[in-house]
């Protein structure tokens, strides 16, 4: 029986996100996505998201009619404010204070809030996001405690209960091929593999086992070794 509240999933068409959508489309009744134009350096990512739900339709009838509407937001002045590598035509590198020049300060922060109140509007009580500590990059705003801190404020503020969930929160990024895997089986990981984007570059070639981009970029990185920790079956956490 499927949860019958309706799910806003933070959909930027990239490998997390689409794990969490196909998550989301597996356990509630009505599923919508929104994802954010903030001048993001690697903003091809938007036209895949288009892309990426039209095939997930295609593949997966069982899911299409929960699948509702998409919505993009037009955040240009997070873009503006940031001085970042997603956001400046400026290589990665590490910073002085430890965090990577990918970090985009507030960017989940923002994104939670305004899909709340696009939630709000919608009539959906379930934020969907692919948030992570356990692979991840170090950002403050991906931190199980900061989104809790924020799911209590949201609720509070906004005077109505709205959850965040975080399915990836606990799972490395090997892991969470196994979660696709178990959510679509091999359908859904070729989908992945050829149709999503995570790359921070924006580039969509070359073509590797493991799905498309630079190879070379953190992000391509962090999906190679999980890719290949995947197939090479190394023990999974247990998922939920």
């Amino acid at each position: 029986m499927a949860d019958s509240r309706t799910a806003l999933v933070l959909f930027s068409g990239g490998q997390d996100s689409t794990v969490c959508l196909a998550w989301a489309l597996s356990r509630f009744a009505h599923v919508e996505t929104v994802g954010f134009d903030y001048g993001q350096r690697h903003r091809v990512e938007l036209a895949c998201r288009l892309t990426v739900r039209d095939e997930l339709r295609r593949a997966f009838p069982g899911w299409a009619s929960r699948l509702g509407d998409d919505h993009v937001l037009d955040l240009a002045l997070l873009g503006q404010l940031s001085d970042t590598a997603l956001t400046r035509q400026r290589a990665i590198e590490m910073q002085a204070h430890g965090l990577p020049n990918t970090f985009v300060p507030g960017r989940n922060l923002l994104f939670l809030t305004l899909a709340a109140t696009l939630a709000y509007r919608r009539g959906a009580s379930v934020l969907v996001g692919g948030m992570c500590e356990t692979d991840y990059s170090g950002y403050p705003d991906c931190r199980d405690n900061t989104l809790k801190a924020l799911q209590v404020a949201i609720s509070l503020g906004m005077d109505t209960p709205m959850t965040v969930e975080t399915p990836l929160m606990w799972l490395n990024k090997a892991q969470t091929w196994t979660l696709a895997e178990r959510l679509g089986g091999t359908a859904l990981v070729d989908l992945i593999v050829e149709h999503t984007h995570t790359c921070y570059l924006g580039q969509r070639e070359p073509r590797h086992a493991w799905g498309r981009g630079c190879g070379q970029c953190p992000a391509c990185e962090l999906r190679a070794r999980g890719h290949a920790q995947y197939l090479a079956g190394e023990p999974a956490a247990e998922l939920s």
